[in-house]
């Protein structure tokens, strides 16, 4: 029988793709279920309650999922974010952030290790996961009015609750939490101010992110987008802000941050539609079914899962597909606006990828 030969990794050159780009961003969706049916995301008339989601059998283990975390670290990963679905409906979800938690560098750094949650277990799970390794976690919350709130959740769930989960997140020093608010045009952007007056001096980093054309939004439009920059004014005729790093994301992130005059805090934009950043783009996902995604709007991933039983010749794949990486759908999106502003094909479903 012959035996497969793979080239041998070599740490001392950067794994970039065609563009130049790092790889040092990766998101695991470790599972495709969500306990919500948000109207952008998994609106309740595409996923009815017998929707065949994926049976466990078929989602990564906690084994697999480390073994392909080790090859991607080795190639210049250093941030893990834990996505869903909702990732607390994982049973045992610490025993992976604990796995994950203990990943180090090629030079001996600690791995980043962060969660994004809708909020709604996030109170009885924040401590065991904090004691896990988890550093921070994200929450998804689109509205402070409890009526817009449960009407874009889609299951009538109360905002108290995700606000007293991020209050507990705070309290046991998953620091600092951010809240990402998906903004549509005349459904939830009378709530920009109210999220911002709230979070102000509280030490919660609010984050904007305007409307995009993922997952099954088939009927995604420009015109439900509210830029960041109309977000952003909305803010400051209140709240005087300030640009960090004059306004602009850092790099290898996807938020242009801002700082409130009177020592506040801050606020991030994510301008994705208006300002995309696909030039600096450093992620990689990895859905539950082990498939990776090289860009949010892909429709086809690469299947890892004949790969994991060979840490080296997945670490060669990883390293192989990387470097053929050109996405920059968003940075084309304009050209494609010529065609209606509308979402022109379709993209992977967002709770088997993540966000």
């Amino acid at each position: 029988m012959n035996t497969i030969r793979y080239p041998q990794p070599d740490h001392s050159e950067p794994c970039v793709d065609v563009l130049g780009r790092p790889l040092t961003d990766l998101r695991i969706s470790v599972i495709d279920q969500c306990n919500f049916r948000c109207t952008y995301c998994m609106p309740a008339e595409l996923y009815p309650s017998d929707y065949p989601f994926l049976p466990s059998s078929e989602r990564l283990s906690f084994d697999q999922i480390e073994t392909m975390a080790r090859a991607f670290v080795r190639l210049g990963v250093n941030k893990i974010r834990i996505t869903g679905g909702e990732p607390l409906l994982r049973k045992n979800l610490e025993q992976l952030i604990e796995r994950l938690a203990r990943l180090t560098t090629p030079d001996g750094r600690a791995v980043s290790i962060a969660l994004t949650t809708n909020g709604s277990l996030l109170a009885a799970k924040a401590r065991s996961l904090k004691d896990a390794g988890l550093e921070r976690v994200t929450v998804s919350l689109d509205s402070l009015d409890n009526g817009i709130f449960q009407r874009m959740n889609g299951v009538d769930f109360p905002v108290e609750k995700v606000l007293h989960g991020i209050e507990v997140a705070q309290t046991v020093g998953l620091n600092p939490v951010k809240v990402n608010m998906v903004v549509q045009k005349g459904v939830n952007d009378s709530q920009i101010v109210p999220l911002a007056r709230h979070f102000r001096h509280t030490g919660v980093n609010l984050r904007l992110i305007e409307f995009m054309d993922v997952g099954g939004i088939g009927a995604w439009s420009r015109t439900h987008v509210v830029t960041s920059e109309a977000a952003r004014a909305l803010i400051a005729a209140e709240f005087p802000l300030v640009p960090l790093a004059e306004g602009k994301p850092v790099l290898h992130e996807t938020a242009s941050r801002y700082r409130y005059l009177d020592g506040g805090g801050e606020v991030g934009f994510i301008s994705s539609v208006s300002q995309p950043f696909c030039g600096d783009c450093s992620r990689v996902r990895v859905s539950s079914d082990g498939k990776l995604f090289t860009c949010l709007f892909a429709q086809d991933g690469l299947d890892l899962r004949p790969h994991l039983d060979s840490a080296q010749g997945l670490e060669a794949l990883l390293r192989q597909h990387w470097q053929r990486r050109g996405d920059r759908y968003s940075e084309v999106r304009g050209a494609l606006d010529q065609l209606g502003g509308r979402k022109q094909y379709p993209t992977v479903r967002m709770s088997l990828v993540g966000g």
